[in-house]
């Protein structure tokens, strides 16, 4: 999670090398510059599906769940808050009106890319 009053100098990136999607943060002064560029063809197996999400407005709680789908821990996220969600399940609730842009490795297999399984029940949360 990359809060949204996260600071730092430089750039950060906070995912190992070898993740399918990587997540980093940049602060740069006024006037630096990175040269124009292209990402050369490069061929990658993915094999899990990872998303960021920013939430751009709102609060939304998300549920942590392990491989074996067992409740882990929640977290409330607020606007401007990032996640990377690399491994284990996830779960949501809106605790407000929320909008939430996400981005994701393609193409979408449909139904065939999660599965579904049964939510923590309110009185077991453990908010972090």
């Amino acid at each position: 999670i990359l809060r949204a009053g996260y600071h730092a100098e430089n750039i950060q990136f906070f995912t190992p090398d070898d993740f399918s999607q990587q997540l980093g943060y940049m602060n740069r002064p006024n006037g630096y510059v990175i040269p124009p560029h292209m990402h050369n063809p490069v061929i990658r197996e993915i094999q899990y599906t990872k998303e960021v999400l920013l939430i751009k407005t709102g609060r939304v709680r998300v549920d942590f769940y392990s491989e074996d789908q067992e409740y882990l821990e929640s977290t409330i996220l607020e606007a401007g808050d990032v996640i990377l969600l690399a491994y284990g399940g996830h779960g949501f609730e809106m605790l407000e009106q929320t909008e939430i842009i996400e981005v994701k490795q393609g193409p979408y297999a449909g139904e065939q890319d999660k599965t579904r399984f049964e939510p923590v029940n309110k009185n077991q949360l453990k908010l972090r």
